[in-house]
């Protein structure tokens, strides 16, 4: 999750549209999820179902910078910085898609959620962002909810999937930090083609070589699916930011846990854990809690201090 300054305030309509959009964003990146499961059970390789996650989704990309009318996107002073969130990006990238080949599409959608709580250490080590006791305690508390979703001690879950969705979870919070720096001068657009751009040049030329194979039409309607449903959730996530303030959307991010449990029943006949659940209401009530907290600091007028 990304935070942003304070905005202005948006009529109801415009607020609701928003909202919707969020909603498109969450449904979009479950969708997207369902179907790189889907590709590991029809035997794609991992540089395959990334690959063709950046090539499929290029095409509703240059849609939306066409109809923006910012031809001047591909344009950057900041190369090494777009380099560096490349490379993060695309190790996370394959932990969250690993991920999902070890886990149900629920426990790996729940642990995800993580990254926020992440986000907010990062910001402390990386930028010197102050960060007081109100959100350590539910950055504390958060945590408390992934170890209750990995359910420490039981059988049913490997421990190797547990371990890399953790990862990728940390993967995630780091490509929001850099997505943060870079974001001071570049817009979104820009970060976005140059991260597409660059990973599929990288993974096409260095790993598609060795993992490239033929197959059904099937498998590649799934792989379409990947491409269609990440970059579209990619601009529904972008233009939501457009038309409602931050606190107002970014609750309806957990919407996806929804979708996850959905589709997770319909194609694996997978229901959540009690323990899953009772770990997805802690993370997220923490999560909710640490956007509330900022957002409230930030109407102050100042950063909270170290005895908040």
């Amino acid at each position: 999750m990304q935070y942003s300054q304070d905005q202005p305030e948006r009529p109801h309509q415009s607020q609701l549209l928003g909202i919707g959009l969020r909603i498109g964003a969450a449904t979009s990146f479950a969708i997207m999820a369902a179907t790189i499961k889907l590709g590991y059970e029809a035997g794609v390789s991992t540089p395959e179902l990334i690959f063709y996650r950046f090539a499929f989704g290029l095409p509703p990309l240059l849609g939306w910078i066409t109809l923006s009318g910012n031809y001047r996107a591909w344009r950057t002073e900041r190369p090494k910085a777009h380099l560096t969130r490349m490379m993060i990006g695309l190790t996370s990238m394959v932990f969250a898609f690993s991920a999902l080949d070890y886990l149900p599409l629920a426990e790996a959608t729940v642990i995800s959620f993580a990254a926020p709580l992440f986000s907010v250490i990062l910001s402390v080590l990386i930028l010197q962002e102050q960060v007081g006791r109100h959100r350590w305690t539910a950055v504390a508390i958060g945590f408390i909810g992934v170890v209750i979703v990995m359910r420490p001690g039981g059988a049913d879950l490997p421990l190797i999937g547990l371990t890399i969705a953790v990862t990728a979870a940390f993967g995630v919070a780091c490509v929001n930090i850099t997505i943060r720096q870079i974001g001071r001068t570049e817009s979104p657009q820009t970060t976005v083609l140059w991260f597409t751009l660059g990973s599929m040049l990288i993974v096409g030329l260095f790993f598609m070589p060795f993992h490239v194979q033929s197959h059904d039409a099937g498998t590649w309607a799934i792989l379409i699916a990947v491409g269609l449903s990440g970059g579209a959730g990619q601009l529904f996530l972008t233009a939501s930011l457009r038309h409602a303030p931050v606190p107002a959307i970014v609750p309806f991010d957990y919407t996806q846990l929804l979708w996850a449990v959905l589709l997770g029943w319909l194609f694996w006949d997978k229901r959540p854990s009690p323990t899953t659940w009772a770990g997805a209401a802690i993370i997220i009530a923490s999560g909710l809690y640490t956007i509330s907290r900022e957002q409230k600091l930030r109407r102050a007028g100042r950063k909270a201090p170290a005895t908040l």
